[in-house]
């Protein structure tokens, strides 16, 4: 058992711990089940609980979500649609967030693969300096899909 200051007491029973810890108007708290014997200490449970809330809110604040933004294309779109979602997703990477680009195929444009992926590449191309690749371009059935993850160098030189 370990008092309220953080010095040992010595091995108690249960019974003859909790009464230690109502002589004093504490709470008996079990810190170690797993030690043998299992290791308790005398302190306010309230605010011991209460710190603990507060540690885990302090972790929470600064704990970074990355979300995963979809920007749709297809092989024929005009260049001022694509400067467009270009804007969009250097946005999208600047905020910290993940983007997926799909260039999605219709019909008779699966004839146009090569033109899909050279409209991929400049996208990529556009994007590089806010941007990398984490996921290489791949075909999944009728859509070419790559992702972009912000490069992290940029993003700490933005929030400063």
């Amino acid at each position: 058992m370990i008092d309220i200051d953080g010095t040992q007491l010595g091995i108690f029973s249960v019974k003859d711990a909790l009464r230690k810890a109502q002589e004093r108007g504490q709470d008996l708290v079990e810190i170690a089940p797993q030690a043998q014997p299992p290791v308790c200490k005398i302190i306010n449970f309230g605010k011991f609980r209460y710190e603990l809330q507060k540690k885990e809110k302090i972790q929470r604040k600064h704990q970074q979500v990355t979300v995963l933004k979809e920007i749709r294309l297809h092989p024929n779109t005009d260049t001022h649609d694509f400067e467009f979602k270009v804007r969009h997703a250097i946005g999208f990477l600047e905020d910290g967030n993940k983007v997926k680009v799909a260039i999605i195929f219709k019909g008779r444009e699966m004839a146009y693969v090569e033109q899909g992926e050279s409209l991929m590449n400049q996208f990529i191309e556009r994007t590089a300096d806010v941007s990398k690749v984490e996921a290489p371009m791949k075909m999944e059935g009728k859509n070419l899909l790559v992702i972009l993850a912000p490069q992290k160098s940029k993003g700490k030189k933005q929030t400063n």
